[in-house]
């Protein structure tokens, strides 16, 4: 009996580890509560969507060789005259434009469905839009929606960017210039979301982008569910194929999700520019949680930059990671003023070339005339509950005018071919448990 009870005993000494990676936190990092509306992750009923708008029931041809773009439009503006309803895509492959989603409209993909996008880049007219932080005119997305609340995407079916032609463009033109802008030539993104709250996007995949893959902008409450998101690395680099952009979005949950792009998987945006903080389209992502999913190859994991001001209350947790460059890459711009702040990266499990990558960000630096270079602060971040075999655990190399501040790392299983940890880069450095190739780290 003795030995039972003193078995039963280390048992639950050596599970109250796991028992607290597992526990759901009811706080942001910064102390604030986490809402109801984060844990309440109920799927989308379609049959809650209004009338449905069967593609198909109004003529438009399952032919993966005709552009109907003014066909499929023509449902939308319909459904929206007619107070609204969920636009239908049937099994089959359906080629098109760009289309845009109007209030109380909706999209729904059913399994073996394809809304696969033209590759003629004047299939996506140009309009007021937003891209890499700035406030311009731009390519439509394949999908898009302005002021929609409530917009929900849903359904097993695929959106697919048939993005080749725009990566060998773009290949082609690195070639003949390598310090081509990622404007230089003309790409659609997948789906754009501007100014909606509410939003659900659930179950689909999103595959082959041109370039971004979902961005969504000014948005509040958006729920991102089960979503496939994938464009290669391989035969072909689809370039700029961030899975998701969060750019100036307050409360969004990324839960259950499936990433890997040629990019970043997740990118928190906001603006750019040495007066970016004074610039009223920009703005701060707050209050956002990633948990629960599966990264394959990507730059990045999660990404603050390379166009942020202000990214604060961010939880990445109960995650797998493999193939990606990074974990946490925290872009420090030299010509920005930025900060980010209470940001937790907690339960995560897998393969990574670095954990922790925190560098300036030079690429097309600009101060745009102004005398001083701005600061980047990052404070109060936390890794904790990460186990992970990479090759740079601590790749972190910053300049005099960024200021890393209160990092905490806790309870760390790491394999590492570079060990070396350079601490006097962050003031205020708390470690606990922090193992690298079995060895603590003090």
């Amino acid at each position: 009996m003795k030995i039972g009870i003193v078995a039963l005993m280390s048992w639950i000494v050596l599970s109250a580890p796991l028992f607290a990676q597992n526990a759901v936190k009811a706080s942001f990092p910064d102390g604030s509560p986490i809402s109801s509306w984060f844990t309440a992750n109920h799927k989308v009923d379609l049959a809650q969507l209004g009338k449905k708008y069967v593609i198909t029931d109004f003529g438009v041809k399952p032919d993966s060789t005709l552009v109907q773009t003014d066909a499929i439009q023509q449902i939308i503006d319909a459904a929206a005259r007619k107070g609204g309803g969920v636009i239908v895509i049937p099994h089959g492959t359906f080629l098109s434009g760009a289309l845009f989603f109007k209030p109380k409209t909706h999209l729904h993909l059913v399994e073996g469905a394809v809304l696969k996008g033209s590759d003629t880049i004047a299939d996506y007219p140009k309009l007021p839009s937003r891209m890499e932080g700035q406030s311009l005119d731009y390519f439509s997305a394949l999908v898009n929606a302005y002021q929609v609340d409530g917009f929900t995407i849903s359904g097993k079916g695929t959106i697919d960017g048939n993005g080749r032609r725009f990566w060998e463009a773009f290949w082609a033109r690195r070639k003949e210039n390598p310090n081509c802008t990622n404007l230089e030539v003309s790409r659609p993104r997948l789906v754009f979301i501007w100014q909606c709250n509410n939003v659900q996007v659930q179950d689909v995949k999103l595959h082959n982008a041109g370039f971004w893959t979902s961005h969504y902008y000014q948005c509040r409450n958006v729920k991102v569910l089960n979503v496939h998101i994938y464009s290669p690395y391989k035969p072909v680099k689809a370039p700029s194929t961030d899975a998701i952009d969060l750019d100036v979005c307050t409360n969004v949950l990324i839960k259950s999700c499936y990433l890997s792009v040629n990019d970043d998987a997740i990118a928190l945006k906001g603006g750019k520019g040495p007066w970016a903080d004074r610039v009223p389209s920009n703005g701060a992502n707050t209050n956002i949680i990633i948990e629960d999913c599966e990264f394959g190859f990507c730059h990045s994991a999660l990404t603050c930059g390379s166009e942020a001001i202000h990214n604060r209350n961010i939880l990445m947790r109960n995650c797998h990671v493999s193939e990606a460059s990074r974990v946490l890459w925290l872009k420090m711009r030299p010509d920005t003023p930025q900060l980010y702040e209470y940001i937790t990266v907690e339960n995560i499990k897998g393969q990574a070339h670095s954990l922790l990558y925190a560098k300036p960000w030079t690429q097309f630096y600009d101060l745009q005339g102004r005398k001083d270079q701005p600061i980047s602060l990052a404070h109060h971040v936390m890794l904790k509950n990460i186990e992970l075999v990479c090759d740079t655990f601590f790749d972190v190399a910053v300049s005099e005018r960024d200021k890393l501040a209160d990092f905490t790392f806790e309870n760390f299983r790491v394999k590492s071919q570079n060990a070396t940890m350079d601490k006097t880069v962050v003031k205020g450095f708390t470690l606990k448990n922090v193992r690298v190739n079995s060895n603590l780290i003090e």
